[in-house]
């Protein structure tokens, strides 16, 4: 009994996994049901995308979306944890994880992946040809993800790549074709996440070292928060740059500075020896999100 009390993490025990019939609360933890805020990092740029498209009617793409990026952020936590299964069992905050303390086999993880790839599959029924392409074609980078801190300091690039893709799909859903503004609002997102990732590294600092695993936070050292405002700088351009591409006017540029002020005031608070702080800024990107969220469906609606 003590033995299993020992894996069992505190986050099983209560909130929503813990409300979960005991056998099934190992595959919500897998799933990160207790830790939505990577729902709506993945949401986000698909529903942008689409308020700056105009919608068009379509107000129920950011429903079906909202579901397509639950199933696949929980199929991608499900897939990292077979890959990293042995590095997170090295790794204090990792180590509870149902694969890597072996309290849930890897045959099970991939099943669970199968049943959320089957919800990915109804969301695809919902879009256009164009918008259904485009998603399928993320399950490469997808799949690269989990080996990319295996192979350089910059892993949170490639995580940019991944969890920016709806950028892409949420404009061609609307308007039947990839053009330029959803383009930009993809690189604006890369750099966003890449900013945000890092403060997220922060608190895994010390413990990467320990086993070899390669980060921007770990690269930047001390200068973490100098790299971080860089990012966001460079992603409030790309954003800019996005808006002007659709309504060509600077009055529309005015969207986006609740969104601005929030992300600078995470750069002057982060600290790269406060592991804790780091977190709570990551979270606080949700709320950044909605921000440009409000700024694109204003500007996306007004344009049409």
């Amino acid at each position: 009994m003590t033995a299993t009390t020992d894996i069992v993490p505190d986050s099983e025990r209560r909130g929503f996994i813990g409300a979960l019939p005991p056998p099934l609360r190992p595959y919500g933890s897998l799933m990160r049901l207790d830790r939505p805020i990577g729902t709506w990092l993945l949401y986000w740029p698909c529903a942008w995308s689409v308020a700056l498209a105009g919608v068009a009617g379509r107000w129920d793409l950011f429903l079906w979306l909202f579901l397509g990026a639950f199933a696949m952020r929980s199929a991608g936590c499900v897939y990292n944890d077979i890959v990293d299964r042995d590095l997170d069992r090295q790794v204090e905050r990792t180590r509870l994880r149902p694969l890597a303390s072996q309290r849930v086999s890897v045959r099970s993880a991939w099943i669970l992946i199968g049943l959320l790839c089957f919800v990915g599959l109804l969301v695809l029924t919902q879009l256009n040809r164009a918008a259904a392409i485009i998603s399928l074609v993320s399950i490469a980078p997808v799949a690269a993800y989990p080996f990319m801190k295996r192979i350089t300091w910059w892993p949170q690039a490639w995580l940019g790549l991944v969890f920016s893709w709806g950028a892409l799909v949420g404009w061609p859903a609307v308007r039947g074709s990839l053009d330029w503004p959803a383009l930009l609002l993809w690189f604006g997102s890369i750099s966003w996440v890449v900013g945000y990732d890092t403060l997220y590294a922060i608190q895994d600092m010390e413990d990467d070292a320990l086993v070899g695993v390669k980060s921007s936070a770990r690269r930047l050292g001390d200068k973490a928060s100098l790299g971080i405002g860089i990012c966001y700088i460079m992603a409030l351009l790309l954003w800019s740059a996005a808006i002007w591409s659709v309504r060509a006017d600077w009055l529309a540029l005015v969207a986006l500075l609740p969104a601005a002020l929030h992300l600078a005031k995470q750069v002057l608070r982060a600290d790269p020896k406060d592991g804790e702080l780091a977190l709570r800024l990551f979270r606080s990107n949700r709320t950044t999100g909605f921000l440009v969220f409000l700024g694109m469906l204003v500007v996306g609606l007004s344009s049409r």
